[in-house]
């Protein structure tokens, strides 16, 4: 699920840069361009905003399974996932 999540991320990341403009002038107006005037604009900015909550709780889900199985004696294995965990929060 974790996989899914980041592809879709990335997927509708690409998607939604290629219309979007970071000038202050013209963001409002480059996202109103996305959700009305590109097809199915509306869905993959929908898809991207929802599946960066969904990715978060897949993790702190898969999280939580490695705390409840005990995972957390796997010092190396453990340390690793949480570097990664503060990278993806950053």
């Amino acid at each position: 699920l974790l996989g899914l999540c980041l592809t879709v991320q990335i997927i509708t990341g690409l998607f939604l840069a290629m219309h979007y403009t970071s000038d202050t002038t013209t963001a409002f107006s480059s996202v109103t361009h996305i959700c009305r005037d590109v097809n199915y604009g509306w869905i993959i900015r929908y898809l991207h905003a929802n599946g960066a909550s969904m990715f978060f709780m897949c993790l702190f889900a898969h999280i939580g399974r490695g705390l409840y199985y005990g995972s957390f004696t796997f010092l190396e294995t453990w340390n690793i996932g949480i570097a990664l965990l503060l990278a993806v929060m950053a």
